[in-house]
């Protein structure tokens, strides 16, 4: 794969990661030569699935303080204010307050800094930059949209987080 895309082939592969920032770490440690991770991967994007508010029985509801904990420091973004609901349970959901599922993404773009820190040989710097660019546009991030929107709940969006932060 790598090969391909360093002679200009648009190369799409899966790979198993806790999140889009270790993924050229996780490559060198399969192998791949730091000079072809640098030089080939161009953006990361990841991935989970989260439970949507099921439509016929979302009702709003506060959430307790732990939850508003997770929060700190997100902000709707389209200033609207935050719209948390909640489904309780009927027919249509199976008494599960959910219908459905919903991507929750985060896209890593590599930029000449990231790429120059992929080829040292200390993976520290790039861990640190990598999480800099990520900074409201983290699957964190994300989730926390969809839990202002009314899309999903709190305790939804908190239990996709802690995969990617385990």
């Amino acid at each position: 794969g790598l090969r391909a895309a360093l002679t200009g082939h648009m190369v799409f592969s899966t790979l198993h990661t806790r999140d889009a920032a270790s993924t050229p770490i996780r490559l060198i440690d399969m192998g791949a030569p730091r000079y072809m991770v640098a030089s080939s991967l161009q953006a990361v994007i990841a991935q989970r699935l989260g439970r949507v508010n099921c439509p016929n029985c979302a009702k709003p509801y506060q959430p307790s303080e732990q939850e508003m904990q997770w929060l700190q420091g997100a902000e709707r973004d389209d200033g609207k204010p935050a719209q948390m609901m909640h489904g309780r349970g009927c027919q249509f959901c199976h008494l599960t307050g959910y219908a459905g599922r919903i991507g929750v993404y985060e896209m890593l773009e590599m930029d000449a800094a990231l790429t120059a820190a992929v080829n040292r040989e200390d993976t520290s710097e790039f861990s640190q930059l990598a999480a800099k660019h990520m900074v409201g546009r983290s699957m964190r991030s994300h989730a926390a949209q969809l839990v202002f929107a009314g899309r999903t709940t709190l305790a939804e969006a908190i239990r996709i987080s802690s995969e990617v932060e385990d």
